[in-house]
């Protein structure tokens, strides 16, 4: 079987690639300075902009967003009459979580049974030295065919929406024929796929008081109000019987039509322990695609070491609820916090804040640039077919850059399969599928110019 050219070249930078990737991962970017300090941030950043410059691209900058955060621009001019790509990824990453569940440290990039572990590997700094495989790729051979537009998000994971802001002040910036967010990925691996759907979101914070002060739960309990009772009522209220997500007023979305998931798959790939039964109803594609779907990410209350017996004067919570397509964020939002609220017991005191949102996204998957992404696809993953899936996560930047771009293609790709285990510990990314997205990156750039 012959082997094109930019197969291996990509074949022969990937020992490079491992490397840049190690540096960048090594960068505790997590843009929450409660966590980590804003220069580890800072200084992923620097490290994507200097690789930029050194690929020869023009106008980089640092752009301080409305949030607080930095993202990366730079612009690699094409030749004339080329049409424009705009290649997107985000340097910040997850908090680690329990460092001590992670098998080899977080922040240091680790080879182990064929994937490199890190924090961000698969999402999404690896989608950033995927771009710069496939660019130089091309560079190596005839040169990149496109005018190329590259933006590194600073502040994706938390949601905060400096990047959409900044996009919306600055019209002209991001403007491209096409878009390609390399912050999606595989339906698994091997498995060459494109993200045709995504959920939004919103987060929200909720405190619940009942009493001044924490109260001997000998002495008061059985008629002092628990706080840490009540919040754990209220986000009771937010599940059925068979747990699926239930909002006051919440429409249930519409029925997943496309690639499905089978329960025995989903279930090894969420390593959900033998006999705990899923939760919601419908095909797991419904239920991860195409359904809203509420998550308690995080609950303040005692931990059980040192807890005393007391009754709690206070709780608190941190909720997500993923919105599906067809369905606008602010609207949800706004259900939420009146199903939160009206569902609080005893009369106790709730105190509500809207933390972050994004909007759900839809592609326009007859577009030609699928077309050119399918061919591609179909080279680098040979004798497979490009599929269509959605994607349960939300990319906020997607919606704002369709609003601002309406006749700008968009296309979703990335390493982010379910053995990455992205957001988990012990996150990791497969070298052979950065490989080969790098790959089909490259030559969908060359087949869009060719179209």
């Amino acid at each position: 079987m012959t082997v094109d050219p930019i197969a291996e070249t990509i074949s022969a930078l990937l020992p490079r690639a491992r490397a840049e990737l190690a540096e960048l991962v090594a960068f505790r970017s997590v843009a929450d300075t409660a966590q980590f300090p804003k220069s580890e941030c800072e200084a992923a950043a620097s490290w994507c902009a200097d690789a930029l410059r050194a690929e020869g691209f023009q106008d980089v900058a640092l752009l301080d967003t409305p949030d607080g955060t930095q993202s990366v621009y730079g612009c690699l001019p094409g030749p004339e009459g080329a049409p424009t790509v705009l290649l997107y990824a985000h340097y910040d990453v997850q908090p680690p979580l329990d460092l001590e569940s992670w098998i080899s440290p977080p922040f240091e990039l680790t080879e182990r049974d064929g994937r490199w572990y890190g924090r961000g590997a698969a999402d999404c700094k690896g989608g950033f030295i995927m771009h710069l495989l496939a660019l130089r790729a091309l560079k190596a051979h005839g040169g990149v065919p496109v005018g190329v537009k590259v933006i590194v998000e600073g502040s994706e994971e938390q949601g905060t929406g400096g990047l959409e802001r900044y996009a919306e002040a600055h019209p002209d910036l991001l403007r491209s024929d096409a878009i390609v967010i390399g912050d999606s990925g595989n339906f698994r691996a091997g498995v060459p796929t494109v993200t045709a759907t995504l959920r939004g979101m919103t987060l929200v914070r909720i405190q619940v008081n009942t009493l001044e002060g924490n109260l001997h739960s000998g002495q008061f309990g059985g008629a002092a109000p628990d706080a840490l009772a009540a919040l754990i009522r209220v986000l009771d209220s937010l599940r059925t019987e068979d747990g699926s997500t239930v909002v006051d007023g919440l429409d249930d979305g519409e029925p997943w039509e496309g690639l499905e998931y089978p329960e025995e798959d989903f279930r090894k790939d969420a390593k959900v322990l033998d006999g705990v039964e899923l939760i919601g109803s419908g095909s797991v594609a419904d239920r991860i695609w195409a359904r809203p779907a509420i998550t308690v990410l995080g609950i303040d209350c005692p931990p059980v070491v040192g807890a005393t017996p007391s009754v709690q004067a206070g709780a608190r919570a941190l909720v997500s609820l993923r919105v599906p397509p067809g369905q606008r964020s602010g609207e949800v939002t706004k259900l939420l916090l009146t199903h939160l609220e009206a569902h609080t017991p005893w009369g106790a005191r709730v105190t509500l804040e809207q933390v972050g949102q994004g909007e759900p996204f839809q592609a326009d998957t007859t577009s030609p640039a699928y077309t050119a992404m399918a061919d591609a696809m179909r080279v680098a993953y040979p004798g497979e077919e490009m599929q269509s899936s959605g994607m349960g996560g939300s990319i906020p930047l997607c919606n704002t850059l369709a609003e601002l771009y309406p006749q700008a293609e968009m296309l979703l790709i990335g390493l982010s399969e379910p053995e990455a285990q992205i957001h988990a510990v012990n996150e990791s990314v497969c070298p052979r599928e950065l490989e080969r997205l790098s790959v089909t990156e490259a030559l969908f750039l060359r087949n869009y110019a060719a179209g």
